[in-house]
């Protein structure tokens, strides 16, 4: 290869390297952001399903249950003379 070639070619590959490194520097930094992006948002369901835990519980606890069947269908304990028991 004669040299008069060498300088346009080294030219050529000077710049192609300059934008790799350009896009490989805008790439990372997207990547990045997305990262951070995706951990907020961990971050906030982690918050939200620790509320909906509480709130399980809390609608699900045996107290309210038991307050619900007594005040709204009229439930009660039956009484000992009430209970029947069956064998198999």
């Amino acid at each position: 290869m004669s040299a008069r070639w060498l300088a346009p070619l080294l030219v050529a590959l000077v710049v192609l390297t300059a934008l790799g490194v350009a896009y490989s520097v805008h790439e990372a930094r997207r990547l990045t952001d997305r990262a951070q992006q995706l951990q907020r948002e961990q971050a906030q369901l982690e918050t939200r399903w620790g509320q909906l835990l509480l709130e399980h519980s809390t609608w699900g606890s045996y107290a309210r249950v038991e307050r619900l069947a007594r005040e709204e269908l009229g439930m009660k304990l039956p009484q000992n003379d009430e209970r029947v028991l069956i064998r198999p």
